[in-house]
């Protein structure tokens, strides 16, 4: 394979690849599952919130003077939208300090903070709209990560190219928090799903050619926590590109 070192000059290496192989896609599929379990959390977090008494706690209702109903964030709301940013950065400078029980704990409390951080899309969009442009992330998605786990072609300088584009779009939409364009609104939303969409195929490639350096050289204990890092990542893609096809996408509600 591809990713795997060199055994041509011993006799037992088309043994020893096929474990390597067999362990690859061990690999591969527990990253998918815990990306998956993630993602289901932080759906049934964001749904109780938003389908119980929860709701008002971090978006109650408020009238304005001319009639108006509207659902401001609370103080609790607002928590809830940096509580994501604040595990994701101790994932990231724990790597090589967290625990293999740890950092999964850590995760699994990421991805409660991002349900209760989403909550407010319920508000904003009709459940229709948000249901349907979920399947249509998860087939985009899918698609392109199976393209960049079978792909031979090398995208690491496409991966470079699309860090560039992350951090525009970063700095793009901080400026159109005071711009309130939705031209560049619309503008940065059909780039970052450009964006998010490649740097699917690209970790997905990435986590297969690390597999051997990282995991399989490592031992078991190592692949493990690897694997909620490697998830974490594929999940904020999955994450950034569900947000991103909602805004172009999504019905919002008429209240």
């Amino acid at each position: 394979m591809a990713f795997s070192p060199d055994y041509r000059t011993y006799s037992a290496a088309p043994a020893t690849t096929d474990v390597i192989d067999a362990g690859l896609r061990a690999y591969m599929l527990r990253v998918f599952n815990w990306m998956a379990s993630g993602l289901l959390l932080t759906g049934i977090v964001a749904l109780a919130i938003a389908n119980t008494s929860l709701i008002n706690a971090f978006y109650p209702a408020v009238m304005l003077p001319n009639g108006r109903i509207v659902h401001a964030p609370s103080i609790l709301a607002m928590i809830a939208m940096f509580a994501p940013l604040g595990f994701v950065l101790v994932l990231s400078f724990g790597v090589n300090k967290l625990s293999r029980s740890t950092a999964q704990t850590l995760y699994w409390l990421f991805c409660a903070a991002m349900g209760a951080s989403l909550t407010n899309i319920f508000i904003i969009y009709t459940g229709e709209s948000i249901g349907r442009v979920f399947f249509i992330t998860a087939a985009t998605f899918a698609a392109t990560s199976a393209w960049g786990y079978t792909t031979k072609r090398d995208l690491s300088a496409m991966g470079s190219f699309l860090m560039m584009g992350l951090f525009g779009i970063i700095i793009a939409s901080v400026v159109n928090i005071f711009l309130q364009s939705s031209g560049m609104q619309f503008l940065i939303s059909i780039i970052g799903v450009v964006v998010f969409t490649g740097l699917t195929a690209y970790d997905t490639q990435r986590i297969k050619a690390d597999y051997v350096q990282f995991a399989y050289a490592d031992g078991p204990d190592e692949a493990a926590k690897r694997s909620v890092y490697d998830a974490l990542n594929l999940y904020l893609n999955f994450i950034n590109l569900f947000m991103l096809l909602l805004q172009l996408l999504g019905n919002r509600n008429n209240n």
